[in-house]
């Protein structure tokens, strides 16, 4: 197997505890750019704060971003690719959410300053509340989401304890069967886990694989590094998957290899491992 594409996810992988890139790690991925190998950052993160660490460690090209419905060309913000969620579904995920309280409404505009589209910050989860306050610079609070004005929806999410979601998620099972992926990961930068709901055609995996495909680059040549249950798919059908330590049990179980937490420098050792499979 020869690795032509390294496939690196960031909250928990490439970002220490603190959210920061270490110089080391700005330098084991530059060195996989200096082997000519294609290096495609794949994050839940948007595109707007995703940005700044793509442009840090020197990347260029394709970005993989909102958990593979979007693919941005990082220089640009041009949408390359995408897997927007229906529009009726959308309104009936939104009806479902509002059970728990305002949902958060992603959308792709980032040239017009708008990232988000929420409803009553007062009403909503503490845990979203404290998200959506610290965000309001790209957050538009309206009176009714399903009016929005928008290209597409990336994702409806929303942000709470991981009881409350778990009720939720439950009932959209029952509600939406396989008309909407959804999935839980924690929320790393704030309290509390997010529920997300995608299209059936989004997943870090399908766009990579997507993207690859594109490049004539096939599934076994692709190195695929992460930590939580958004990247489970990535590293169970990459040729060579790597899961930190610090990622889920079920993400470790589909791994080739387990590598040092990200508070370790094992994304320094996931590079190693790439490199070693050139």
């Amino acid at each position: 197997m020869t690795v032509k594409l390294a496939a690196l996810d960031l909250d928990g992988t490439l970002l220490d505890p603190f959210g920061q890139l270490t110089p080391k790690v700005c330098e084991a991925v530059a060195s996989l750019a200096r082997r000519d190998l294609r290096v495609v950052l794949c994050t839940g993160r948007r595109y707007r704060t995703a940005l700044p660490h793509a442009k840090a460690l020197g990347l260029e090209g394709a970005m993989i971003v909102n958990n593979g419905v979007l693919v941005k060309d990082i220089a640009s913000g041009e949408t390359l690719d995408h897997a927007f969620l229906d529009t009726p579904i959308a309104h009936e995920v939104i009806d479902h959410i509002r059970e728990l309280g305002p949902p958060l409404v992603y959308v792709d505009a980032y040239h017009r300053g708008v990232d988000i589209f929420t409803e009553a910050v007062e009403r909503q989860h503490p845990f979203q509340r404290e998200y959506t306050e610290d965000n309001l610079e790209f957050i538009s609070v309206i009176g009714d989401v399903t009016h929005a004005e928008h290209d597409g929806v990336i994702m409806v999410s929303t942000m709470a304890d991981e009881g409350s979601l778990g009720t939720l998620l439950a009932g959209a099972a029952e509600r939406f069967g396989p008309r909407v992926h959804t999935h839980t990961i924690l929320n790393k930068n704030y309290q509390g886990h997010i529920l997300e709901f995608l299209s059936p055609a989004a997943g870090k995996w399908r766009a990579l694989e997507r993207l690859a495909a594109s490049w004539g680059i096939a599934p076994e040549e692709i190195a695929g590094v992460g930590d939580d249950t958004n990247d489970a798919d990535m590293i169970r059908e990459a040729g060579l998957g790597i899961a930190m330590a610090n990622a889920l049990p079920e993400v470790r179980a589909g791994a080739d290899v387990v590598v040092a937490s990200n508070a370790e420098g094992g994304a320094v050792e996931a590079v190693e491992r790439i490199l070693a499979a050139l």
